[in-house]
């Protein structure tokens, strides 16, 4: 079908990728660089055909047929054409296994990622069970339950698509969301000593997944989230049917529509207790560390899509007698889209390399403190990075970014959806907050002084030493406001939110200026450079003194 001469297009997603191409060669050894590069072009291929081929295709979303022809009840969900696909081009491309796979060490989480930001647009947020899974088999590896490492884990990170299972991770009840204490689903023991688990869980985002990990409270437990046991349970029985599940309804969202979004009851489903039967939050946090890190991902495939459709549909569309990319304040706009997600890729797939260096054991103490601050920062920062691109990118296609069919209105829907999966923005700044509690804040100030050292010394950074020295200023002035409000524990949670945006923007721009110095004394390259004093003139730091303002008082009560 031929397509209208204004509308945007796309071409190789991995071969157009001048960010991706440029960290990957410098930040990975060459051999690793060259034996993922095929898998790449593959990708890229893949994303650019599959979002024309949803532009001619009619939207679908996954069907609950809950009874059969003779009233049985059998729940089953029928998922979308391109879902039922997703586990075969995921084992092919290893989404969940490069990033278990020990051939590239330290790297195989970069690897891993990077085939993940390439894949997660054209995926229909298949990424979401992939997550799920990814997390379950770190979850699983570091409960050292070898039984259940054995049943679950070659199969979560199989390459086989007839033998790759997926995972659920069924955590939020109508009680609470990330507030997990609230958790009303029980476990007791049967007549026969195994354990059964009964409740609602009112959101499982992958269940069309072949197991889950949930939390539930033992019988006899107390009350609160330490009391909480951590269970593994497979969906189905070995005659195919539901495992103690029934399945409510699916839900009906604002985006993410192709993924099967269920509300279900356990009605004593057969589980296994993943460790001992308590603390069973301590034992899923290796999943949401994983999870939070796909968001960041996920988050970040979303802003070059809208970027490179934004400006493809620029440099066709003519207004007022020239295209739109000849307008400066459209170009300008543009710009600092472009400028955004360059820093947050930076910090982004800083926080996978750090990932893999913990996990193959050669991350020292600073760099295991570093990917504790980081994880929640960049999941933060780049949820909410997500929605305001892919707003401005529906306002810079005009009409046509609020007409269905052309894809637009999607990825704003679906974009939201980030800064509320895995925690929400304020749920993710008071986990940075406790992991300055934690560690301290030095381990992000000293990342911070080694790269704009490392930078200074480069050859060419003369012209960024005003940028390195803004840097510099915004890291002092994020250590100066936690040691003003550090007695005062309402002020710091006020102000947790703002503090996050600044350590994750500063740090990126950090790891920015080091790329950038980079990359200028290589080949004279100086787009990186340009991205980085946008990125620093529309600021770095988002503290203010409002967190000693009363706010409960400023809102009027709710009537009755």
């Amino acid at each position: 079908m031929p397509s209208h001469p204004h509308a945007a297009t796309l071409g190789n997603q991995y071969r157009g990728d001048r960010v991706l191409l440029s960290w990957l060669a410098r930040n990975l050894p060459r051999p690793v660089f060259e034996a993922i590069d095929t898998d790449l072009d593959a990708l890229g291929a893949h994303a650019a055909l599959a979002w024309t081929d949803a532009r001619s295709c009619s939207p679908s979303e996954p069907i609950l047929t809950r009874f059969d022809a003779w009233g049985e009840r059998i729940d089953r969900i029928e998922s979308t054409p391109v879902w039922q696909r997703g586990a075969a081009l995921s084992a092919r491309y290893g989404l969940v296994a490069a990033g278990h796979d020990a051939t590239h060490g330290e790297f195989s989480r970069c690897d891993q990622f990077a085939r993940v930001y390439l894949h997660h647009v054209a995926s229909e947020f298949y990424t979401c069970p992939l997550a799920m899974t990814d997390g379950a088999a770190t979850a699983l590896k570091a409960s050292a339950n070898q039984a259940l490492i054995e049943r679950a884990v070659d199969r979560l990170t199989s390459r086989d698509p007839a033998r790759l299972w997926l995972s659920g991770q069924w955590m939020t009840e109508l009680t609470g969301g990330s507030d997990v204490s609230a958790s009303e689903t029980g476990a007791c023991r049967d007549e026969h000593g195994q354990w059964r688990l009964h409740g609602r869980k009112w959101f499982t985002s992958a269940l069309i997944g072949d197991m889950a990990l949930t939390l539930a409270r033992p019988q006899g437990a107390c009350d609160g989230a330490d009391a909480l046991a951590l269970f593994y349970l497979e969906t189905h029985d070995d005659s195919g049917r539901w495992n103690g599940i029934r399945v409510d309804r699916l839900k009906h969202k604002l985006g993410t529509r192709e993924l099967a979004t269920a509300e279900i009851h356990l009605d004593g489903a057969l589980a296994i207790p993943v460790g001992g039967l308590e603390r069973g939050v301590r034992l899923i946090a290796p999943m949401l560390n994983v999870t939070r890190t796909w968001n960041a991902i996920c988050a970040l495939a979303t802003m070059r899509r809208c970027i490179a459709l934004a400006t493809s549909y620029a440099h066709q569309r003519v207004a007022f007698g020239r295209r739109l990319i000849d307008h400066p304040l459209h170009a300008a706009t543009l710009a600092d889209m472009q400028a955004d997600f360059e820093a947050a890729f930076q910090l982004v797939f800083h926080v996978a390399h750090l990932l893999g260096r913990s996990e193959c054991g050669i991350a020292d103490d600073h760099e295991k403190a570093l990917l504790r601050l980081l994880t929640p920062l960049a999941k933060l920062w780049t949820g909410k990075l997500a929605v305001r691109i892919a707003s401005e990118t529906c306002e810079a296609f005009g009409g046509a970014g609020y007409i269905e069919n052309t894809g637009i209105p999607q990825l704003l829907r679906d974009a939201q959806v980030f800064p509320i999966w895995e925690g929400t923005t304020n749920v993710l700044a008071l986990d940075a907050l406790r992991a300055i509690g934690s560690v301290g804040l030095q381990p992000l100030l000293r990342a911070g002084d080694r790269l704009l050292a490392e930078s200074l010394q480069a050859p060419a950074s003369g012209e960024l030493v005003p940028a390195i020295e803004a840097i510099r200023h915004a890291l002092q002035r994020a250590a100066e406001w936690l040691q003003h409000n550090s007695t005062d524990p309402d002020a710091l949670q006020a102000g947790a939110r703002g503090l996050g945006y600044t350590l994750a923007r500063t740090l990126a721009a950090a790891l920015l200026v080091r790329h950038a110095v980079a990359v200028i004394g290589e080949n004279g390259e100086r787009r990186p450079s340009h991205a980085l004093l946008r990125f620093i003139a529309r600021g770095l730091t988002d503290l203010s003194a409002t967190e000693k303002m009363p706010a409960v008082d400023l809102l009027d009560p709710p009537s009755n």
